[in-house]
């Protein structure tokens, strides 16, 4: 069976524009990492920080447009820890491409705050407040 090169043209293109279209923007990629490194601060019981109720639905409402696209987010977010946690979780707001993404930001800043973590919970826990992710107690 001989394979034309439009056809093999053709499904590269359609797999390539998939592949595009489940990657983050560059909004959503920036949002998420701060919304995960936040996490990770309070995961890590960082002392002095805990969670700005509205803050993370402002800053994300400013990086991508909306509160309604930024509570998506934060919900594709929490999606993803309950499948990794395998909890359940509504499909309709899992999104394979925030799951990686947040895997990868809570591995990083989780190994330097194990590593260091009295300049780690500094850096990342100020950062967080500054942002208006986390704030002092």
């Amino acid at each position: 069976m001989q394979i034309k090169l439009p056809v093999i043209a053709v499904f590269a293109m359609t797999v390539s524009s998939s592949a595009r279209a489940a990657a983050l923007s560059d909004a959503e990629a920036a949002f998420l990492d701060q919304l995960v490194t936040a996490s990770v601060v309070l995961e890590q019981r960082c002392d002095g920080y805990e969670v700005d109720g509205s803050g993370s639905v402002q800053l994300g409402a400013r990086l991508l447009g909306s509160p309604d696209v930024a509570m998506a987010m934060i919900d594709a977010y929490a999606a993803a820890i309950k499948a990794r946690d395998g909890e359940s979780y509504d499909p309709r707001k899992f999104r394979p491409e925030v799951s990686d993404a947040a895997r990868k930001t809570f591995r990083r800043v989780r190994t330097d705050l194990i590593q260091n973590p009295k300049r780690a919970c500094a850096d990342y826990g100020e950062t967080s407040v500054e942002r208006g992710l986390l704030r002092r107690y």
